[in-house]
């Protein structure tokens, strides 16, 4: 996969390079594998929005059963790196139909960056190469849902083109 060059938000310098890479194999597929798994619990909270107050062993668990659910079907992992040091990860899933539509899509998983590289670029850089992968496997969109009140992820996929097609409503009983 290309080395990705980031620019700041004034789009003028250079932020951070990164390497994004599919999941390696031998020893570091086992390293990856736990660095998805365990950046996947750290940064979990951000996927909860706040009418369901889910406690973090809850959203913890929720997120490995995601991953054995991402690990049972055909699906892609990306790993963000700089020196040999990983970044952030990103879970696309090739094989999943639009529910409505049935049309073929890329769906992002799950996307998560090491919080000290949050804001750098890492998520632009994996977001990028996870929409080349869907266009290299000839799929026609790319879909992800982001809760309502995660406004850094929100203004990234707004700043990458991508639009509200539908909406989750929820109502505390």
């Amino acid at each position: 996969m290309p080395r990705r060059r980031t620019r700041d938000r004034s789009g003028l310098a250079p932020r951070v390079t990164v390497e994004v890479r599919r999941t390696a194999a031998g020893t570091d597929a086992a390293a990856d594998r736990d660095f998805v798994q365990a950046l996947g619990r750290r940064t979990v909270m951000s996927s909860v929005g706040s009418l369901r107050h889910a406690t973090e062993p809850a959203a913890e668990t929720a997120f490995e059963r995601l991953c054995e659910i991402v690990a049972g079907q055909s699906h892609v992992t990306l790993i963000a790196h700089q020196e040999g040091e990983r970044l952030g990860f990103l879970l696309l899933l090739d094989e999943l139909p639009d529910e409505v539509t049935l049309m073929d899509q890329g769906f992002i998983a799950y996307m998560a960056v090491e919080p000290k590289w949050q804001g750098t670029g890492v998520g632009t850089a994996l977001l990028a190469a996870g929409e080349d992968e869907a266009r290299r496997r000839g799929l026609p969109f790319m879909a992800l849902m982001v809760t309502e009140e995660n406004d850094a992820a929100r203004r990234l996929y707004e700043r990458a083109g991508y639009r509200t097609e539908r909406r989750l409503l929820c109502k505390p009983l």
